[in-house]
């Protein structure tokens, strides 16, 4: 069986050069987004894609923006974005998803992007779990996603990705905020990657794993207290 051809590096200052070419051979990303929507700016008809290209910057430098940006070779052929609830608080059915709101996750999936000639290759399918593996480095801890039933959303549309994706890397569903969007969750361990974390909640040697990086991490933690 023959490997996966991509790879995922996180969006960075190193990495902002070929994320920008993609989003520029796209262009701009829905008009102009640039990967924007979902930060607390926005962006609505107020903004314009170069303002949003200089905001999308600005986070970069700044470490306040997070994304598994997927890589084929050199270039950068789509993404996954990510954060803490306060770096991207705009999701889709807010309302919806308020209501229902008990306790907020570590840990956001915002939006998942892949561009016009790679698209039903698999790279939405290798962003899911760069993300998960950049989150687990990050410290690891709860997140949510929503995403839509692909068999009822063109697509084209399916801006946080589809259920079926999500709930092959281990999410479950935890309620329904949409027609056909669900808010799905997940636990992240501090430093183990997607694939670990899948293959060690199939077994009680697995989970035994988990424990014992689980407690690892709290003594590093505590070490650096």
């Amino acid at each position: 069986m023959s490997s996966s051809p991509f790879t995922c590096r996180a969006l960075d200052a190193s990495s902002w050069p070929a994320f920008a070419a993609l989003v520029e051979r796209n262009g701009g990303i829905f008009g102009g987004c640039w990967c924007m929507g979902f930060h607390p700016e926005g962006a609505g008809k107020d903004s314009t894609a170069a303002l949003n290209r200089e905001r999308k910057l600005g986070r970069v430098g700044a470490g306040s923006a997070h994304a598994a940006l997927v890589f084929e070779a050199d270039e950068c052929v789509g993404w996954c974005q990510f954060g803490v609830p306060e770096e991207v608080p705009r999701i889709k059915s807010r309302a919806a998803y308020e209501k229902g709101q008990s306790e907020p996750p570590d840990w956001r999936i915002a939006c998942c992007y892949v561009g016009k000639g790679h698209r039903r290759r698999g790279v939405a399918a290798a962003a899911l779990p760069g993300a998960l593996d950049l989150i687990a480095q990050l410290g690891g801890g709860t997140v949510e996603g929503y995403p839509e039933d692909a068999g009822s959303v063109p697509a084209g549309f399916l801006f946080n990705g589809s259920l079926s994706t999500y709930e092959k890397l281990g999410f479950t569903r935890n309620r329904k905020i949409g027609k056909h969007r669900w808010v799905v969750t997940r636990a992240v361990e501090p430093g183990l990657t997607s694939a670990e974390a899948t293959a060690a909640a199939g077994s009680p040697e697995g989970r035994s794993f988990v424990g014992r990086r689980r407690v690892r991490a709290l003594s590093d933690r505590r070490g650096r207290d």
